[in-house]
């Protein structure tokens, strides 16, 4: 293991979510696999799109709300979901126990994205939310509109 790779395994934590990148694909410009964690209950991201990526979902434990598109399903360990560059995607998990998946990004927007999010959603109190705003744009993120 080289130290870069050991420093992407650190836990980051965005709220009471945890994010544990397994590969981080940014120094390839490649795909990126990271752990997710969602407490029941949590603060999760609003719906959204990528404008660079795609990803894969891959529940591992518990149960994971997940929604691409308008298709809502309620995935159990073993079951996925995959969401297309420019589809709009949501998870949460309104159930009693922690849900844990696999995220399979490609390309990766990387580590540093959730570090850039966690500097502004642990700090307390509601998050700034142009701050937040000017970073998932950074990143190639855009929130759906209301519905």
């Amino acid at each position: 293991m080289t130290l870069s790779s050991a420093a992407a395994r650190e836990p980051i934590n965005v709220g009471q979510l945890s994010i544990q990148y397994l590969i981080d694909g940014t120094a390839t410009g490649g795909m990126g696999v990271f752990e997710l964690t969602v407490p029941p209950n949590s603060q999760v991201p609003p719906p959204h799109s990528h404008t660079r990526n795609e990803e894969f979902v891959y529940v591992l434990e518990g149960m994971l709300r997940y929604s691409v598109d308008g298709i809502v399903r309620d995935l159990t360990p073993g079951e996925w979901m995959f969401t297309a560059r420019g589809s709009v995607h949501h998870f949460s998990n309104p159930h009693n126990g922690t849900a844990r998946a696999l995220i399979v990004l490609t390309p990766d927007i990387g580590a540093q994205y959730f570090r850039d999010v966690g500097a502004i959603v642990n700090v307390g109190g509601p998050p700034d939310r142009e701050k937040l705003m000017d970073v998932m744009f950074r990143y190639g993120l855009v929130p759906a509109p209301p519905q």
